[in-house]
């Protein structure tokens, strides 16, 4: 199997007062996948991040980016590693270009203008190039930080919030350039909010709270294994409890006896088969339905059930 760009291996962090952001992560990513990392508020993303890039120093554990210890020989691996932050901390009173080109020059890269021209264009900052940071929306500041991140061609890439206070027009500009990256071979470490978006780009998905890794999986998998049927059906006389003769069915009965709701299958089709028995099943028992609405699992739904529970999944 190919080396992977980045490799996690027991890392740890502890903060003054005993708060343990990261609890010995392990986490392997390969070469040119988009990556989601998604957990609540306070999970531990922006900490691992910042470990990997150098803003945090990590209490135990190892990192090793393109074969390199980041301990050890962190200058020749971190040239390689751009970071979009979730905070716009810039100079507000520099313009585009001149920043995008500082921050590629950090880099030891040497002034490249069309280079800079090609990332600002390809973000629609060509026009802005001369302008005050401080003078543009919000969601141009974003694009700035992304170009930033971009100038000297990173071999891997964090997006931290990245589309956080964009607008929806913004938002689908942003993605297709992470689409654009991954053609020409970044790999991509995105955290967001917006959990269909990852549903949307990623190749697999890691899901973290209290600092622990709960889930890594390929996306479709995950959905596949973890993935249920939800069907609703409107009742036409509502039913004082629920017929014998659906039972062994996972379907319960609301309050009022108006509505029946099934809620199974694994993400493969057999809750649909389950839902259309259990449609026979009525039928036969002479039992009537106005209304029927069904629902698969979004990636959204299985990140819920899997915080709010905290099991822990034999990471993949």
């Amino acid at each position: 199997m190919p080396e992977p760009v980045l490799s996690i291996r027991g890392l740890t962090k502890v903060y003054p007062g005993g708060v343990r952001a990261l609890d010995a992560v392990d986490l392997d990513i390969e070469r040119g996948e988009i990556f989601a990392l998604l957990g609540p508020n306070g999970a531990g993303k922006t900490t691992l991040i910042g470990a990997v890039c150098g803003l945090v120093k990590p209490s135990g554990g190892t990192i090793h980016a393109f074969g390199h210890d980041l301990a050890r020989d962190w200058r020749a691996a971190r040239a390689r590693i751009g970071l979009v932050p979730q905070e716009l901390s810039t100079d507000m009173f520099e313009t585009v270009r001149r920043a995008v080109s500082y921050s590629r020059g950090l880099f030891g890269h040497p002034p490249d203008k069309a280079r800079i021209e090609q990332v600002l264009r390809s973000l629609s900052l060509w026009d802005k190039r001369d302008s005050q940071i401080r003078e543009l929306s919000g969601g141009m500041k974003r694009r700035v930080l992304i170009a930033k991140a971009l100038a000297h061609e990173p071999d891997l890439l964090f997006l931290d919030e990245p589309t956080a206070g964009v607008d929806v027009e913004l938002r689908k500009g942003m993605w297709e350039q992470v689409e654009a990256l991954r053609e020409r071979g970044t790999t991509i470490i995105l955290t967001t909010h917006y959990i269909e978006e990852a549903e949307l780009m990623a190749d697999r998905v890691g899901i973290i709270r209290d600092g622990r890794i709960l889930m890594v999986d390929d996306k479709a998998a995950m959905m596949q294994r973890m993935g249920t049927t939800e069907a609703v059906l409107t009742l036409a006389q509502p039913l004082a409890a629920l017929p014998d003769a659906v039972a062994d069915l996972p379907v319960a009965l609301n309050e009022d006896g108006s509505q029946l709701t099934y809620r199974g299958g694994d993400g493969t089709g057999s809750g649909s088969a389950e839902v259309a028995r259990l449609t026979k099943l009525l039928n036969a028992a002479g039992i009537d339905y106005d209304a029927i609405e069904m629902r698969d699992s979004s990636l959204e739904d299985i990140f819920v059930d899997l915080v709010s529970s905290g099991e822990v999944e034999e990471a993949s």
